[in-house]
């Protein structure tokens, strides 16, 4: 997955994942990840802060917990997070 250089856009909602791989941080030409109706638990995942072209973001329908990292709380970025109910981590 991590070799996909050129993906633009990844849609893994509803297919049950309780984990994402750690090559999905390398997709840096991502603009749009839905991850949403899955049951992935937990603090968001770290690598998913390295995509930094990223401006579409769902996370709705999985089990998330802890804090929200400062790298996905950028105004450009269109995502749910806040109907999550998690608040950003502390820098």
């Amino acid at each position: 997955m991590g070799n996909l250089k050129a993906l633009t856009s990844l849609d893994l909602s509803g297919n049950q994942l309780t984990g994402l791989p750690t090559q999905v941080g390398n997709l840096k030409a991502l603009t749009s990840l839905d991850l949403s109706g899955n049951q992935l638990s937990g603090s968001i995942p770290a690598q998913l802060g390295r995509l930094t072209a990223l401006t579409d973001l769902t996370l709705a329908g999985n089990a998330f917990t802890g804090c929200v990292p400062a790298t996905l709380m950028r105004p450009e970025l269109r995502s749910d997070i806040a109907s999550l109910g998690l608040t950003a981590c502390a820098e």
